[in-house]
């Protein structure tokens, strides 16, 4: 993905990262600052380590703010569900396999919780159930080799 393409997410997604910027902002930032203000006071810098992880956790906190920014500002919501009954980005998918009924959220690629069945519909997995139908089998070039699925439900 080049630097400013659009980055796809769910209205969810993107509420989850506002409410993370809020926090990092007004309550993790300063929290920071003033352990840094208070550090400092504690004499020689050199071999200050609270001063100096203070600084590195303020470098991450950073960071991540600008990172969230910037998938803020390239952020493109997208519809969820499916109207035509094709999967698609923001779908809900149920499938049938040999390991039992799963169930997959597609979404973009900084929503991905595999734990929670939000896979990135850039996964292998997703890329195959992308334009998937109710009924229809599809076939997954998975890492660990080849697994067929069956579309038990999208919605």
């Amino acid at each position: 993905m080049a630097r400013n393409d659009p980055i796809p997410m769910t209205a969810a997604g993107r509420l989850s990262l506002e409410v993370e910027l809020a926090h990092l902002t007004s309550e993790r930032r300063p929290e920071i600052v003033s352990r840094i203000s208070t550090t400092r006071d504690e004499g020689d810098l050199k071999e200050n380590a609270g001063y100096h992880q203070a600084r590195e956790d303020q470098s991450i906190v950073e960071g991540r703010i600008q990172e969230i920014e910037a998938l803020l500002r390239l952020a493109v919501i997208i519809e969820e569900g499916s109207a035509d009954g094709a999967a698609r980005l923001g779908s809900t998918v149920t499938v049938r396999d040999e390991f039992g009924e799963t169930m997959y959220h597609l979404v973009g690629p900084t929503e991905v919780d595999v734990a929670t069945g939000r896979i990135s519909a850039d996964s292998p997995v997703g890329q195959a159930l992308i334009g998937a139908r109710e009924g229809s089998e599809v076939v997954v070039d998975a890492p660990n080799g080849v697994r067929t699925m069956r579309v038990t439900q999208v919605g």
